[in-house]
């Protein structure tokens, strides 16, 4: 098995944070940006590539000869669906949406003057329909959101999904030879790193590094794990890099 741990396309909310430094005005659940936008379609191009006649030396991990991918799911927040939409359409497959992959908090807005976190529904299953008719939803998304209002989440909660999400990706692929795209967030990237590797740290003392449509590769070899490359963005344009 092969899994590609893929942060989001440029959202609004990263706009905002590298111009202002500030997460004042952010959105609860933003958009790409026409950056991202680009970002996406040179992801996608980038991992639908297939260069059969390159002669590799032993296995092929610098993925020279292409990526083969079989599964593509995503977050169900507008930013990693609108990434992996862009990704499934080139390689033709459906995009699966994973609940779980979501960014560390879910859907909330924080209240400037108390300082209280207020969660958000989220969108909708007709919205999910109606924009991305080729995403595969879990049965639990209906007309009152996926995030249906609950509270920010802490800690204790983003460290047991991250183990969940592990568990489910690779009870779903064990045994095969799929290669599989995962699109998600960079702070549960980071989480999910410390899962996978059994890692006996906190957020105050590990934080990963992932640029925008950043590419991290994981190969489950018999009772190995292997870490093949992290942070992946040399495909991209130098004006796209964020």
């Amino acid at each position: 098995m092969q899994f590609y741990f893929i942060r989001h396309a440029q959202s609004s909310n990263n706009l905002l944070w590298d111009t202002t430094q500030s997460s004042v005005g952010r959105s609860e659940d933003p958009e790409l940006t026409a950056v991202g936008k680009q970002q996406a379609e040179q992801l996608a191009r980038f991992l639908a590539q297939s260069n059969p006649h390159i002669t590799v030396r032993g296995i092929d991990y610098q993925n020279a000869t292409g990526f083969g991918i079989t599964h593509v799911y995503s977050s169900l927040m507008m930013r990693a669906v609108a990434t992996g939409a862009a990704v499934a359409h080139a390689l033709d497959l459906q995009l699966i949406g994973l609940e779980d992959l979501h960014e560390w908090g879910g859907i909330y807005l924080q209240n400037r003057e108390t300082g209280e976190y207020a969660g958000l529904p989220g969108k909708t299953r007709s919205h999910f329909e109606s924009h991305y008719p080729n995403l595969l939803l879990p049965a639990s998304v209906d007309e009152a959101g996926w995030w249906k209002q609950r509270p920010r989440e802490e800690e204790t909660q983003v460290v047991a999904r991250a183990k969940r999400v592990w568990n489910e990706l690779v009870t779903r692929h064990s045994g095969t030879h799929d290669r599989v795209a995962v699109i998600t967030h960079g702070a549960f990237s980071s989480v999910l790193m410390r899962t996978i590797f059994k890692m006996q740290l906190t957020a105050e003392n590990f934080w990963l590094v992932m640029n925008n449509v950043a590419l991290t590769r994981i190969d489950l070899e018999s009772n190995q794990v292997v870490l093949v490359y992290l942070n992946k963005i040399d495909y991209l344009a130098s004006e796209l890099i964020t």
